[in-house]
């Protein structure tokens, strides 16, 4: 007999051998019905693996991640096997699971797909699938393997096998389809029940762009119709909500060729939006004693080798600038921290000057592939809210709380309500990753899991996503539908401080190194702005809107009046314009609310003689007429309740 110990803690025994859906059907049939795969151990398997020894037993269904992602991957190889089917002689690549989904890479050869062969291979995975067919696993030799495919005639498969060892080698079959995987799988097809093929795309082969280009077909599959119904119509909401199509319409920003790729171009209603979210910080920051300070776009080579950012990112970074001296070597910085360590050295530092923080919206340079490019939220130049705080070891968790207390302030204000805090720390199993001592990486480490304890905060950890220098806790914020982004981040560094002999003299008279925290409450100005616009459909606070109202003449004649109340709001500190078109008041409400203007305020006769509007607010209606002076007081009053609401302490 063998324990095995479930979720909530409870032990049960059952004979060795017996599988994980022997332990589903002796809690209930029904759960059993809806097991996916089991996680032994904290790892996953399929439902029908054998237990042999004592362990941790969670039974994984669909409201489970890794549920989700095993049917996915059960789904790939439906649809491989569909594809076969529909276009015999095809080579098969790889079909993994994705956050959303799953593809296949599929070199067709002589055949063309078009969208409307996915309704053909959907319809033949729905046939597939009623057949409920098992999900067989089989080890086999290597030599076996290669023989299988070698007959199929797919390199794609032999080249994977080649870097495989004998014995770790393992086949699924369902149907009449046979593929090399690792697994795990759901028990049978007939959990796919809502099945949607998604777009197609061009993919190289193992991402190497000198390799062949392949088909890459996406798709996505539910146990319920309704689901797929519900998650069709998030993406339609979500190409409506696209920053790129918002950011066009609402005259934000651009891009050119001849600028160059990921390089953005900000327009005029757009950098004065950045310009009112960068002084929101800024006032934060002056609140919490930060100094601003201005670094140069690029910096000498010997300055990131010190850093290590040279050794981390050289190979990746755009090509080095060179200089008539045969000596100098400049490079566009990826950073701005190497920078803030030259400038906290440029004076002798006291234990009472700490801590020293230095804030800047600096902009840096990374050389992403054009592939990976993606509007605002991929880039190769992009700006930081960036900050360096420089501590004494004592101070570090006091500070760290109160960065938490800015980010929340920022996430808050501007309505990100549902957001994870993720712990990010070293891969346990590969420290070449990192600079540093095992003993400072400790420390930040138990600093940041303390700080984030004693701020309440919902937190999960991710090993392996550390920076290469230090720890951090990144914030995960889901928008509006329920896509998750990583916006702020803070980070304790104890390797930046000792690689540029950082110093400050303490009360004991004597020389210490100080901690470094790096921060940044948006991440990057041109990723938040992206979200942020997705998340609130370019519908901004009215603290934040580039146009707080416009004032719609019904006619030609009130242009003059329109004019003056214009003025008067304008030098009030409250933005808007006058629609002087020739146009019916209708059709500028209707262009005023596409443009997303938060007041509409319209003026005629009657208005003209009482000094009034008429106010209109954007999706809410009729507010009546008020005194323009009124109507001043009541946009001031919203503004200063939307800022005031979440008011840093």
């Amino acid at each position: 007999m063998i324990n095995v110990t479930l979720p909530d803690g409870s032990m049960r025994e059952y004979p060795k051998g017996s599988t994980a859906m022997d332990v589903a059907l002796s809690i209930s049939e029904g759960l059993a019905r809806n097991v996916l795969a089991a996680k032994i151990n904290g790892e996953v398997k399929d439902a029908s693996f054998s237990l042999h020894s004592n362990c941790e037993l969670q039974l994984l269904t669909w409201t489970d991640v890794e549920g989700k992602s095993t049917m996915w991957h059960s789904s790939a190889h439906l649809m491989a096997e569909a594809l076969e089917f529909v276009f015999p002689g095809i080579k098969l690549a790889i079909g993994p699971p994705i956050t959303n989904g799953f593809y296949y890479d599929v070199d067709l050869g002589e055949h063309a797909i078009t969208e409307k062969d996915l309704e053909i291979v959907e319809e033949k995975m729905r046939e597939l699938a009623k057949a409920k067919n098992p999900f067989i696993r089989k080890e086999i030799a290597k030599e076996e393997a290669i023989a299988y495919f070698t007959e199929k005639n797919d390199p794609y498969k032999l080249e994977l096998l080649s870097e495989l060892t004998d014995g770790t080698i393992t086949f699924y079959t369902q149907g009449n389809f046979t593929d090399l995987c690792r697994g795990p799988h759901i028990p049978d097809t007939g959990f796919i029940k809502a099945i949607k093929l998604l777009s197609i795309a061009g993919a190289y082969w193992r991402g190497d762009e000198k390799n062949k280009q392949l088909t890459r077909i996406y798709g996505i599959t539910f146990p319920k119709q309704s689901e797929l119904v519900a998650y069709l119509e998030k993406l339609e909401e979500a190409k409506r909500r696209d920053h790129r199509k918002l950011g066009k319409e609402l005259d934000l920003f651009t891009f050119s060729a001849k600028v160059g790729q990921g390089l953005p171009l900000w327009l005029p209603k757009g950098a004065a939006l950045r310009e009112r979210l960068e002084n929101f910080l800024k006032k934060a920051q002056r609140k919490a004693g930060y100094q601003q300070v201005i670094t140069p776009h690029i910096g000498n080579k010997e300055l990131y080798v010190c850093s290590g950012h040279y050794e981390k990112y050289g190979a990746d970074s755009f090509q080095p600038i060179k200089t008539p001296d045969p000596n100098e070597e400049f490079y566009l910085k990826p950073m701005n921290c190497p920078h803030h360590c030259e400038i906290f050295k440029a004076r002798p530092r006291s234990y009472k000057d700490l801590p020293t923080r230095f804030a800047e919206f600096g902009t840096v340079y990374r050389y992403e592939q054009s592939g990976e490019l993606h509007g605002l939220t991929r880039v190769r130049s992009f700006t930081q809210d960036d900050a360096h705080i420089f501590c004494t070891q004592e101070q570090v968790k006091d500070e760290f709380k109160n960065v938490i207390d800015i980010v929340l302030y920022v996430l808050k204000t501007l309505d990100f309500q549902n957001f994870t805090a993720q712990i990010s720390l070293r891969d346990k199993e590969k420290s070449e990753k990192y600079i540093g001592t095992d003993e400072n990486w400790a420390k930040a480490e138990q600093a940041i899991i303390e700080a984030a304890a004693e701020k309440n905060l919902d937190t999960v950890v991710a090993y392996g996503e550390a920076a290469f220098y230090g720890p951090k806790l990144d914030f995960m914020v889901q928008d509006a539908l329920g896509r998750e982004w990583q916006l702020g981040t803070i980070q304790v560094d104890y390797n930046l401080p000792e690689r540029f002999e950082l110093e400050y003299v303490g009360a004991d008279n004597q020389k210490h190194r100080p901690v470094m925290i790096h921060r940044a409450p948006f991440g990057s100005m041109e990723r938040f702005v992206a979200v942020l616009l997705e998340h609130c459909a370019g519908d901004f606070p009215l603290w934040l809107a580039s146009d707080q109202f416009i004032i719609l003449p019904v006619s030609e004649k009130y242009n003059e009046y329109a004019e003056k109340v214009s003025e008067f709001l304008n030098n009030s500190d409250i933005r808007g314009l006058v629609d002087d078109r020739n146009e019916k008041v209708g059709k500028k409400i209707r262009d005023a609310e596409l443009a997303k203007v938060p007041f509409m305020l319209i003026v005629g006769e009657e208005e003209l003689v009482s000094n009034t509007v008429a106010v209109r607010q954007r999706a809410k209606g009729d507010l009546g007429k008020l005194p323009y002076e009124e109507f001043m007081v009541l946009v001031q009053k919203e503004i200063d309740i939307q800022l005031s609401m979440n008011s840093l302490k």
